[in-house]
């Protein structure tokens, strides 16, 4: 164990719940896209540092409350300090919905994939203030999706039927976003880690993570 690993105190409450919606890094459940350069195993390592990484960026910052909204089983790379729920069944779009309605408050809901993510980049979202001037939150992806979404006043039916994993999802969420007359302010938008071109892009722009020692450890080991 490193002293990264370790454990470090709990920065003090935020005014916002902070949700992760993530699958359990599994061999052929996770990052598919990246098989191949990628062996499915190895796909599933680069999930679990992806994982990892945006776990203790959250932990690392205020929030009310830390929940981890999975899909499977946690593992080892769970750090202390987060609630637990299911995703349940359902579409993307459902289970996004499901997030939110078992959410109270303020809530900023963001994936697994984008280990690039810190506590500075969220602060806007989640420090004190966040919500005075605003309704919603919206981080977009650069591949036409989106990263982070936070509403005030958690709302399921804004999340339902919204067309899920298209290069038109972002601009359809934050559609019926400012169709509901909530002001939308905007975090910065950043690259999905979906294919093997983009994880040496966001291994380049996070490199201290797990997510990029990992991909260089199996750059190495495959003589990529």
């Amino acid at each position: 164990m490193t002293a990264h690993d370790g454990p470090e105190p709990l920065p003090g409450r935020g005014p916002t719940t902070v949700l992760v919606i993530a699958k359990e890094p599994v061999p052929g459940r996770v990052k598919t896209r990246l098989t191949p350069p990628y062996t499915p195993a190895e796909a599933a390592q680069l999930a679990e540092a992806a994982l990892y990484d945006t776990l203790r960026a959250v932990r690392a910052m205020p929030a009310r409350r830390r929940v981890l909204v999975l899909d499977g089983r946690p593992g080892s790379w769970l750090p202390a300090g987060f609630d637990v729920r299911p995703q349940g069944i359902g579409g993307l779009d459902e289970r996004l919905a499901r997030a939110f309605a078992d959410s109270t408050g303020p809530t900023l809901l963001i994936g697994m994939d984008t280990p690039q993510v810190t506590p500075r980049l969220l602060a806007p979202a989640t420090d004190f203030g966040a919500w005075d001037d605003c309704d919603a939150w919206f981080g977009a992806a650069e591949d036409g999706g989106f990263w982070a979404l936070g509403l005030a006043v958690p709302d399921p039916r804004l999340l339902r039927g919204v067309p899920m994993s298209t290069d038109r999802t972002g601009a359809a969420q934050r559609a019926r976003l400012t169709a509901a007359g909530l002001r939308v302010a905007e975090l910065p938008p950043l690259c999905d880690v979906d294919t093997a071109a983009d994880a040496e892009r966001v291994a380049a722009a996070a490199p201290g993570g797990r997510f990029a020692a990992t991909l260089a450890r199996l750059t190495r080991a495959g003589g990529r």
